[in-house]
């Protein structure tokens, strides 16, 4: 008989009963710290709150980058029922910030036992390059924090661009695959992007991770790797980055395994791979090095 291991509980648990969820998150904490000396961030993947298993990734690198510090972060959250910072904060006692362009999200948010439970401050902002610095500080955040998380789905090379108001230690940026790891481009800049209209295909939004590596090494940090589903990068501040190995954008680069390209009648096609690219094939990009205008 095969023994059910904790990952297997937590993979399998249907309840939405957060006390057992974080419960079992601390086993697979705990059963991590005890691996061997792997800096492969795959290696520690777990999910309770996150998409896919960026928790674990988290509570790997918190573990080991001496963050003092401890706050976060994060834009695009919906609801936070799925981020990437809930599981930090409910664990780990972690303050942060939260940021959605929907009224509605942001008050579902606040209508959470969480948010009284915990330090938890939840805007309503369509995030952009002219209001995001005054956004993050006019809510109380500046200078050194422990990770800033972006998932907007659209101008996240831009926005990242942008920001000059914090310092984060560890920094997660939401790639788009689908432009593939040749070369540095992302969507044109559009303060009112929205992913949903710029193409029925769902495909062109966000940056390339080449791209995402090219504003981050110029703002000081080292990626470090993706997740193994393919939509998360890792970059760790320069002067934090201590054992952790940087990696070429080649060797980190994960093809996503999610298949969520629909055509003009919404409906999903299933594409993987270069598929996806083909569908979106000459749709016009930016070459964020040369800051010009390329067809995919």
């Amino acid at each position: 008989m095969k023994l059910i291991t904790i990952k297997d509980l937590l993979n399998r648990f249907k309840s939405n009963n957060d006390v057992q969820k974080i419960m079992l998150g601390k086993l697979l904490t705990e059963q991590n710290n005890k691996k061997s000396d792997s800096k492969n961030i795959n290696d520690y993947e777990f999910q309770v709150f996150s998409q896919w298993g960026e928790d674990g990734i988290i509570q790997f690198l918190v573990n080991i980058l001496n963050i003092n510090n401890k706050k976060f972060i994060e834009f695009g959250v919906e609801t936070y029922h799925e981020s990437n910072t809930r599981f930090l904060m409910m664990k780990d006692n972690w303050s942060g910030l939260v940021i959605d362009g929907s009224k509605k999200n942001v008050d579902l948010i606040k209508k959470q036992s969480l948010y009284w439970k915990y330090s938890l401050k939840a805007v309503q902002s369509f995030i952009d390059v002219e209001n995001i610095n005054t956004t993050i500080t006019d809510n109380g955040f500046n200078g050194e924090i422990g990770i800033l998380s972006i998932d907007i789905d659209g101008n996240d090379y831009w926005v990242t661009e942008a920001i000059n108001c914090i310092s984060p230690i560890l920094l997660i940026i939401e790639y788009n695959s689908s432009f593939g790891s040749d070369r540095a481009i992302s969507v044109p800049y559009n303060p009112t992007f929205v992913r949903t209209k710029a193409h029925h295909s769902n495909l062109f939004y966000g940056a390339s991770l080449p791209a995402l590596t090219h504003i981050a090494n110029i703002k000081g940090y080292a990626l470090i790797g993706c997740n193994s589903n393919g939509n998360n990068a890792f970059f760790v501040r320069r002067d934090k980055l201590a054992s952790l190995k940087e990696l070429p954008v080649k060797e980190a680069f994960v093809d996503a395994k999610f298949r969520e390209a629909r055509n003009n009648k919404g409906e999903l096609l299933y594409l993987s791979g270069s598929e996806r690219y083909k569908y979106i094939q000459g749709l016009s990009v930016v070459n964020v090095i040369t800051n010009k205008i390329e067809k995919l």
